[in-house]
């Protein structure tokens, strides 16, 4: 039997075999419905399990394949340590990828052999990240190298010389802030009287002081402020909240990779039109970074990145491995391991979001260890604490690197090295002084 489903009112229908005539209004429609009588050759039952079994000989990967955690994470009482929650809570999305990238940096990166490199994009140390994860991250061991926007290490010196740096908030008016001399840093409020145009005269007091009277790179420039930035604490009695400071004492040397566009910068070059001699030099920079990079790889050791965002610094960090084998041709793999937190999206192809699989395109990623990358799609100022915390307390902290006090060495053997591989000789037509 030919079975119809019910029509609508108005619908008028009359099976005659396998034809079904359906009238709707004044037009006549004949729908050939043709339909195939299967005969059952076996019992469903048959069916059903011989499907089974074929689907199971046909999945030879599927134990492997399923054979992650279980999804099913115990209730939080609220007595839960942080550790806890990222590692039993934190089971997929970007929650998932923000404990693989805690455990690459606790487990693979802090390995006594690895040297960690540290972009610092966005504004960060207003935030108050400096004080609460970037200081402590350098106290124990666990950065070797930074790349900073100038304006993280500007604002950095507020919290040196004990200038208040509020919580406000995003909704505020900000022509009533200006005209009450107020400047926003989205929901973060800093006097523009009282603290950048006090920043700035200390720091111009500071730069025309016979020790910046000369070219130098931005960790020196930068290493110098922040031994004012640790007297500046020990002044107002404050303790650890200052990432320069930190960086003078554990000798982490700070990079910024575009030095005119910050307030230090712009400083710079106010003191310059009164005849200061202080000259940045960015080729000093990318030397040294490159230097530090290749002195781990040549010590039988790693080199670890880890990306608090994207722009400028990130590609400043990357780029030493390019420099290393395109422009130096010297033979080298990239990095070994790549953590980076970031809002940006690849496929607008920006720096920021371009993915570790991509970097590998230009060599700035081992391709072997390309399982030993992760990205996080977060906020930086939720993903940095949490990552500082769970780090601190899984890993005891490391011998300090003192990576500033190295750079002429590591200079040396980068620049003999690099005449070794090319067979050049100076721009003079001079053989070069390599010892």
């Amino acid at each position: 039997m030919f079975r119809t489903r019910s029509l609508p009112a108005g619908f008028l229908h009359l099976k005659i075999g396998n034809v079904l005539l359906i009238r709707i209004v004044n037009r006549d429609i004949l729908i050939c419905l043709m339909a195939k009588q299967h005969k059952r050759t076996s019992r469903p039952s048959e069916d059903h399990t011989a499907s089974s079994a074929g689907s199971k000989r046909n999945c030879s990967h599927r134990d492997k394949l399923m054979s992650g955690k279980r999804v099913l994470p115990r209730n939080l009482t609220g007595s839960e340590k942080l550790v806890q929650v990222i590692d039993e809570a934190f089971l997929a999305y970007n929650s998932a990828r923000l404990k693989e990238g805690c455990r690459l940096f606790v487990e693979k990166m802090l390995q006594p052999d690895v040297t960690v490199g540290m972009s610092l994009s966005g504004a960060l140390t207003p935030a108050g990240l400096g004080c609460s994860s970037i200081v402590p991250l350098i106290k124990a061991g666990f950065v070797d190298w930074i790349v900073s926007t100038g304006a993280n290490l500007y604002h950095d010196l507020h919290f040196a010389l004990n200038y208040p740096v509020c919580v406000g908030s995003f909704k505020l008016d900000d022509t009533e802030l200006r005209r009450n001399d107020i400047v926003r840093i989205y929901d973060v409020l800093l006097g523009h009287g009282d603290c950048l145009m006090a920043t700035d005269e200390v720091l111009r007091n500071i730069l025309v002081r016979p020790e910046f009277q000369k070219e130098m790179g931005s960790a020196e420039l930068h290493y110098l402020i922040g031994k004012h930035c640790a007297a500046w604490e020990r002044q107002h009695g404050l303790k650890d909240v200052s990432v320069l400071a930190a960086a003078y004492r554990a000798r982490v040397p700070c990079y910024t990779s575009s030095p005119g566009d910050s307030s230090i910068g712009m400083n710079v070059a106010e003191v310059e039109l009164r005849g200061n001699k202080l000259r940045l030099n960015p080729c000093t920079d990318v030397n040294e970074t490159t230097a530090f990079v290749l002195a781990a790889k040549r010590r039988g050791g790693k080199s670890a990145v880890v990306m608090w965002g994207g722009g400028s610094p990130k590609n400043f960090m990357l780029q030493t491995q390019p420099q290393i084998q395109e422009v130096f041709q010297i033979e080298e793999s990239g990095h070994d391991y790549f953590l980076q937190v970031t809002d940006a999206r690849p496929d607008t192809g920006g720096l920021s979001g371009a993915t570790p699989s991509e970097a590998v395109s230009w060599g700035k990623v081992d391709p072997n260890t390309l399982s030993d990358a992760v990205v996080c799609y977060t906020d930086t100022t939720i993903a940095m604490p949490l990552l500082t915390s769970y780090a601190l307390a899984k890993h005891k902290p490391r011998k300090l690197r003192r990576l500033y006090d190295q750079r002429g060495q590591m200079l040396k053997a980068l620049a003999k090295e690099y005449f070794a591989c090319n067979r050049v000789k100076m721009v003079d037509g001079s053989d070069p002084l390599l010892d």
